[in-house]
């Protein structure tokens, strides 16, 4: 089999914080935990700060910036305050994502297309500000279309889904969330977006979304700080990454 485009592997760092958070004080540091990550293989880190700060924090946001060697991926609502705040630290990409005060983690895509008069223009400040904007979207060829009007560079693919029908086990449910996914990678590869993808990935699930050629990054957070609590932050960046890489070659997939 030939082999694919490289993919990269972006480890979300916000559940440190939420650790850190839930005693006060300074430890354990997602700073710290960014580092480990990026010796371990990390191609990039994703930290979201929410408006209600329940886990990464503004200072978080400005330290990463200084502190780290690879890409930093903002992941934010798109409002003013947060605009103002990527505009200050600059990062290398920003994530715009929708965000609900009640839920416990991000529960689906932004409809870009019944919001394109306000993302549009706050995509182009952002870009303006020489960030790489993505727009967190579920798998569906008109919202990816928006994505592509309103001026993203790259859409993430939720693949919150596809990790509920993984658990489920029920054959056809994940055939069919999964062609969602590669459909919708193909289709936006094919307007000249920069596929990303995440949510819910972990080692039993990653192998065939990263197996997508068309995929070009995953973002991984939840799964990899809870499973770094048994074996280990680098450990388990380095499984993950060389899961990806099989997938890719058709090593182990």
């Amino acid at each position: 089999m030939s082999e694919k485009p490289d993919i990269r592997l972006g480890v979300n760092v916000d559940h440190v914080a939420t650790l850190r958070n839930a005693r006060g004080g300074d430890h354990p540091d997602p700073v710290r935990a960014a580092r480990t990550a990026i010796s371990a293989g990390a191609d990039n880190i994703t930290a979201h700060l929410r408006e209600d700060r329940r886990h990464i924090r503004d200072d978080d946001m400005r330290r990463l910036k200084e502190a780290i060697s690879v890409p930093l991926n903002f992941e934010m609502a798109a409002t003013a305050e947060m605009l103002k705040i990527a505009c200050e630290v600059r990062p290398d990409a920003c994530c715009l994502v929708p965000e609900n005060r009640n839920e416990r983690t991000t529960e689906g895509g932004l409809d870009v297309a019944g919001q394109m008069a306000y993302l549009k223009p706050f995509v182009r400040e952002l870009a303006g500000a020489g960030a790489r904007v993505s727009l967190f979207v579920d798998p569906d060829p008109a919202q990816i279309d928006a994505a592509r009007e309103a001026g993203a560079a790259a859409v993430e693919i939720h693949t919150g889904a596809y990790k509920q029908a993984c658990q489920a086990t029920t054959p056809d449910r994940i055939e069919r969330e999964f062609d969602l996914i590669r459909a919708a990678a193909v289709h936006g590869a094919g307007l000249g977006l920069e596929i990303h993808a995440g949510h819910g990935l972990d080692f039993h699930n990653v192998q065939p979304v990263a197996a997508i050629p068309e995929i070009v990054e995953l973002n991984i957070g939840h799964f990899i700080m809870g499973e770094a609590v048994f074996a280990g932050l680098p450990a388990v960046v380095k499984e993950m990454k060389q899961l990806m890489r099989d997938a890719r070659t058709g090593g182990h997939y």
